[in-house]
This record gives structure tokens, C-alpha cells and sequence, in this order.
């Protein structure tokens, strides 16, 4: 199953990239009050990105060796998904206030960018890693 790491990874990478942007999109859309980015089309494509990715994820996990997550750079970058998800939900949907659903969208679009750097640097650290480099 070692030979198709790198296409598990870019696969991956790519529904990251895609997950992300999609979210980054909608949001922006939802702040500026348009309607249909949580249209039942727009949700579906966003469920389907997100089940690759975590099915990618789940791939990469059982294919790589347990010694690569020693520092705990994946138990943190899991932590942050699950604030990831709560902030979202609160961003696109059930923020009640329009301020609720902005402060929630930042922090959001925030943990994504600390998740990604956290894969990138392998370390729970994440962007203050690079900080310190």
C-alpha cells in the first residue's frame, strides 16, 4: 500500500486545498448576505470534498508508520478540526447574529491556516514553529 502514497497525499493536498476554498467562499458570501451558498447543491459538493479528504486522511494514516506522529502534531491538528467544524457550523448557519456568524468565520478561517501549518511543519506548534525557525 506504500506505492500509492503519493497519490493518496495528493489527493489529499488537493481536497484540502478544495475544502478550504470552498469555505473560504461560502463564508464570505454568507457575511455579504447571499443566500445561495447554502443552497442544497453547494452543501453537497461541500460534503463530497470533505468525505475524500477525510477518507484520504484515513488512508495516509493507516499507511504511514505510528513513529511519524510521536511529537503529537496529529492529535493537534485533530483537536483544531473539531473547533474547525463547531466554528463553521456557527459561521454559515447557526450563528443567530450576523456578528456571531463574522467572529466565528475568522476564527474558523484562523484554525484552518494553524491546521495547515501544523501538517506542513509536523508540528503541534504549527505556525509558531515557523516563528521561531
Amino acid at each position: 500500500m506504500l506505492e500509492f502514497y503519493p497519490h493518496i497525499k495528493s489527493v489529499h493536498v488537493y481536497a484540502v486545498l478544495a475544502s478550504g476554498s470552498l469555505f473560504f467562499l461560502r463564508g464570505l458570501l454568507v457575511q455579504a448576505g447571499v443566500r445561495w451558498p447554502m443552497a442544497a447543491g453547494v452543501r453537497y459538493l461541500s460534503y463530497t470534498i470533505d468525505t475524500v479528504l477525510l477518507t484520504a486522511a484515513l488512508m495516509l494514516l493507516t499507511i504511514l508508520p505510528a513513529a511519524i506522529y510521536a511529537n503529537g502534531w496529529l492529535a493537534a491538528k485533530l483537536g483544531l478540526l473539531v473547533a474547525y467544524i463547531g466554528l463553521g457550523t456557527f459561521a454559515l448557519r447557526r450563528g443567530r447574529t450576523r456578528q456571531v456568524r463574522a467572529v466565528c468565520y475568522v476564527a474558523a478561517v484562523a484554525v484552518f491556516v494553524s491546521m495547515y501549518f501544523i501538517a506542513r511543519t509536523h508540528d503541534p506548534l504549527g505556525p509558531l514553529k515557523l516563528l521561531t525557525s
